[in-house]
C-alpha cells in the first residue's frame, strides 16, 4: 500500500535513476558566458603576444602557455555546451567544470602576464 509518508520504493527508484532535464536558458548562459570569456581570451594573447612592445623573454613563455591552454579549455566547453547531451544534468556539470577550469588557468596566466610585464 502507497501512502503519502511512504512511497512505494520502485516509483522512488525510477524517478531517481531519471536523468534530470536542466531548466530553459542554462545553456544558452553559459554558451554565452564561454564565448564572452573565449573573446576576451583571443583578444589578450593577440595583443599581449603580438601588438605589446617588448621583447620575449624565458619568463614570457609561463603567461604564454597557459592562455594558450586556457583557451583551449574554453574552446573544449564550449563543444560540449554545444552538443545536444549537455541537456542533462550531469553532462552540465561535467561542461561547468572544463569552464571553470580554463578561467582559473586563464587568471592564473593573467596574473603572470601581469608579473611578467612588471
Amino acid at each position: 500500500m502507497m501512502t503519502p509518508e511512504m512511497p512505494d520504493d520502485d516509483l522512488v527508484r525510477t524517478r531517481s535513476h531519471r536523468p534530470r532535464d536542466l531548466p530553459q536558458g542554462f545553456r544558452a548562459g553559459l554558451i554565452t558566458a564561454i564565448t564572452v570569456l573565449l573573446g576576451f581570451s583571443l583578444g589578450f594573447l593577440r595583443f599581449w603576444g603580438f601588438d605589446a612592445p617588448g621583447d620575449w623573454s624565458a619568463l614570457s613563455v609561463l603567461p604564454g602557455v597557459s592562455l594558450l591552454l586556457a583557451s583551449l579549455l574554453q574552446i573544449i566547453a564550449l563543444f560540449r555546451a554545444l552538443r545536444l547531451e549537455d541537456e542533462a544534468e550531469a553532462e552540465y556539470r561535467k561542461t561547468v567544470r572544463w569552464f571553470i577550469a580554463s578561467a582559473v588557468l586563464l587568471l592564473l596566466g593573467l596574473t603572470a602576464a601581469l608579473w611578467e610585464a612588471a
